[in-house]
């Protein structure tokens, strides 16, 4: 198959090898800008686009797909089917109409469930204990396309969104690669959805991040697995903002938000149902670190409050 491939972030590199290994010819593919990063913002590559270069692969990165933005690409590398994997912009109706085999998404859960743009970090975030891949046919809508086909995943305790996101690829590449074939040898029955038990997972934000330390230990948990690797968990202290990156339950109780103390493995706070022991953290214009190495050269602050 000829497959022009849609795709930006990590999540999206692995399935794009494995199409290659699986004998398919990449045509091109079709990513985001570069953006600027880190504290010298320098200009870096999309993950998709730097492995595309190393195999090389065209890479095209229109500003947009509106009024027949690549209509001249697709007739130029004229592909059998297109394939999408978190790309970040709707496609229109050109470019769904375009190949003869359709435009099939790998989409990071299990549809309806959690459609929209961070599935991934909303299954952490709602304490799930099982999530998965879905590829689908693409329509104009918003992940609302016929399911082709559905993979499972546990999602562990010690699970984060980064982690997760690494077992959906690895299985999801897998999916991809067998849906293809499917489509190709005419083995697939396409499913609608139940639009009735659809599910949407919008967008994190950084402010969606701060801790609420009135919520019960688990749901706090939750918040920093599924910040995890961004936007990061943070909260207000007197030593200024800390970022929390992994804590587990506690045993003390206290007023929520209340520094309760030291202990082996980390700085206990309490929450509304009995306390979190955070055992990575990184206070403000500091390193990442534990908070039991912190406080050795730190003046302690058991008794204060986390806002």
């Amino acid at each position: 198959m000829k497959i022009l491939y849609m795709g930006t972030p990590d999540f999206a590199v692995l399935p794009l090898q494995k199409l290659m290994e699986a004998g398919h010819e990449i045509v091109g593919v079709v990513t985001r800008e570069d953006k600027p990063k880190g504290r010298g913002m320098k200009v870096i590559m999309t993950p998709v686009k730097e492995f595309a270069i190393t195999r090389g692969v065209p890479v095209f990165q229109p500003t947009t797909l509106k009024n027949d933005a690549i209509s001249d690409i697709l007739s130029e590398l004229k592909p059998d089917i297109i394939v999408v994997v978190a790309y970040g912009k709707i496609l229109p109706k050109y470019v769904l109409d375009f190949p003869e085999y359709g435009c099939v998404n790998l989409h990071g859960s299990l549809l309806p469930k959690y459609r929209g743009s961070a599935p991934v970090q909303h299954a952490v975030l709602n304490g799930d204990k099982l999530s998965g891949v879905t590829t689908m046919l693409m329509n104009e809508g918003l992940d609302t396309g016929d399911i082709l086909f559905k993979a499972e995943v546990v999602i562990d305790e010690d699970d984060t969104s980064e982690s997760l996101f690494d077992k959906l690829s690895v299985v999801g590449a897998e999916l991809l690669v067998d849906t293809v074939k499917a489509i190709s040898e005419g083995n697939v029955c396409p499913v609608p959805q139940n639009d009735d038990e659809a599910t949407y997972a919008p967008p994190i934000l950084k402010e969606n991040a701060k801790v609420s330390w009135a919520e019960t230990s688990e749901k706090i948990i939750n918040l920093i697995r599924g910040s995890f690797s961004w936007p990061i968990a943070y909260t207000d202290s007197e030593i200024g903002r800390i970022k929390i990156y992994k804590a587990a339950k506690g045993t003390g109780k206290g007023d929520a938000g209340k520094v309760l103390g030291l202990t082996d493995d980390g700085l206990e706070v309490a929450t509304a149902d009995g306390s979190i022991v955070i055992s990575l953290f990184q206070v403000e214009s500091g390193k990442r670190m534990s908070p039991v190495d912190y406080f050795r050269g730190h003046p302690r602050i058991d008794g204060t409050f986390f806002d």
